[in-house]
């Protein structure tokens, strides 16, 4: 009876068709090893440039109307950089318009050669550039956003 199975098993080795558990094709290497996504790229982009343009608008609020606008400032920096973590679902969707609110606000806060700066008043903007880095430092290093209890099925209790 060994000898049946012996010469089942050879010929089962010999067979041309595939097995079906086995992979069709190698996959690719997956992380940062992996090719760039295209559209991603671009969400980072768009959100650097909007994060650059929140922070042209939120200098300029701060300094019109100082204690309220500040904190509308905040509120609109805050709300870009949480969305692009929620967008993007990583890190790097907070990073990109911080990156883009950062260098802004740089280029702002320089000053001229005179001494005196673009906008506004010193306290102002060394606020709004200490709340809006941390704002950013918050929303990058905030761990995933857990799924609603309804959404999964479970009562919550």
């Amino acid at each position: 009876m060994s000898g049946r199975s012996e010469e089942a098993r050879g010929r089962a080795r010999s067979s041309p068709t595939p097995r079906r558990s086995a992979p069709s094709a190698p996959a690719g290497p997956a992380g940062p090893a992996g090719r760039p996504d295209p559209a991603r790229i671009a969400a980072y982009a768009g959100l650097a440039v909007l994060g650059a343009l929140v922070a042209l608008a939120g200098t300029l609020v701060q300094a019109a109307w100082f204690p309220g606008g500040l904190i509308l400032a905040l509120a609109g920096s805050a709300g870009l950089f949480y969305g692009g973590r929620i967008l993007t679902g990583t890190q790097i969707g907070a990073l990109a318009p911080a990156v883009g609110w950062f260098i802004t606000v740089f280029v702002l806060l320089a000053g001229r050669p005179e001494g005196d700066y673009v906008f506004g008043d010193e306290l102002g903007l060394v606020l709004f550039m200490l709340g809006g880095t941390a704002v950013a430092v918050m929303c990058a290093t905030t761990f995933k956003v857990p799924q609603s209890a309804i959404r999964s099925g479970r009562s919550g209790t």
